[in-house]
C-alpha cells in the first residue's frame, strides 16, 4: 500500500502538497469512502477519486516552456487571465514546477511526477534559476553587495545570490543584470532589489538548473531531453 497522497501525485493531480489540501477538505475517496486523514494509505488499483472523477497513473512526462509575459503559470485563474494551459496541448494532465510570476517571462517546467517538481523546487536542493533582470537607476557595486552575501529584511532572509553581467542603457536610467538564486520566495527577485532601492522593469528566466529556452519563442514548449532529466535529478541529489 501507498500513501494517498504521493499516489495522487503520481497520477499529475496535483503536488504532494496540493494532494494533502485535497484530502483535508474532503474531496478525496478510496472505495467510495470519503478520506480526511492524512497518512491513509491505498493500493493504486482501488478506485480512487478525486472531487468523484477516478484518477489514472500516467507515465512521467517533463516538458519545459518559454511561457510569455503577462501569463499566469497556473492552469486556470479565477480573473480570467490567460494561462498556460492555453498553450499546451498534449494528452497528459501536468502542473508547473514551481511559477513565475503574471508579468515574468522564460524557462517554465511543466511534469506529472511529484517527486520531481519536489527536488526541483525544495531550498534545501539549491537548484538554481537564473535570470535576467532590467531595474531603474544605476546599480552600484556596493548596492548588490548585501544581495551577494545574502540579504536579511525585517520579513525574511535570503540565500546568497550571484550578480553578473552588470550593465547600464545609453541613457543611464536604468541597469541590466543577470543574477542566480538558488531558491525561490515570493517575488524573490523584485523584492530583493526593492530593498536596495531599485524597481525591477522586466525579469526573465533564463535557466532553471541546466534547462534553457534556447530555440523556444515566446508560448512555445518541447519535451526535456531524457538526459536533461537525468542532470535535474543529478543536479538535486549531489548538488553543484
Amino acid at each position: 500500500m501507498e500513501r494517498l497522497q504521493k499516489i495522487i501525485q503520481r497520477a499529475g493531480i496535483a503536488s504532494r502538497r496540493k494532494a494533502e489540501d485535497m484530502i483535508t477538505e474532503g474531496r478525496v475517496s478510496v472505495n467510495g469512502k470519503i478520506i480526511t486523514e492524512l497518512g491513509s494509505k491505498a493500493n493504486p488499483g482501488d478506485d480512487i477519486r478525486v472531487d468523484g472523477e477516478p484518477i489514472e497513473i500516467e507515465n512521467k512526462v517533463y516538458y519545459v516552456m518559454n511561457k510569455p509575459k503577462n501569463v499566469v503559470s497556473t492552469l486556470d485563474d479565477p480573473k480570467g487571465r490567460p494561462a498556460i494551459v492555453d498553450y499546451f496541448h498534449i494528452k497528459q494532465r501536468v502542473f508547473p514546477v514551481g511559477r513565475l510570476d503574471f508579468d515574468t517571462s522564460g524557462v517554465l517546467l511543466l511534469t506529472n511526477d511529484g517527486d520531481f517538481a519536489h527536488h526541483m523546487t525544495h531550498p534545501k536542493f539549491e537548484m538554481e534559476k537564473e535570470y535576467h533582470v532590467k531595474l531603474t537607476g544605476l546599480l552600484r557595486k556596493d548596492e548588490s553587495k548585501p544581495i551577494e552575501y545574502g540579504l536579511n529584511t525585517p520579513d525574511t532572509t535570503y540565500q546568497p545570490a550571484t550578480v553578473s553581467h552588470v550593465r547600464y542603457d545609453k541613457s543611464k536610467t536604468h541597469t541590466y543584470l543577470d543574477i542566480v538564486i538558488t531558491e525561490g520566495q515570493y517575488h524573490q527577485i523584485k523584492r530583493m532589489f526593492s530593498e536596495i532601492g531599485h524597481e525591477v522593469v522586466r525579469l526573465k528566466r533564463k535557466r532553471f538548473g541546466v534547462v534553457t529556452i534556447d530555440g523556444l519563442s515566446e508560448g512555445q514548449y518541447r519535451r526535456m531531453k531524457p538526459h536533461e532529466v537525468k542532470q535535474m535529478w543529478n543536479l538535486a541529489k549531489n548538488g553543484r
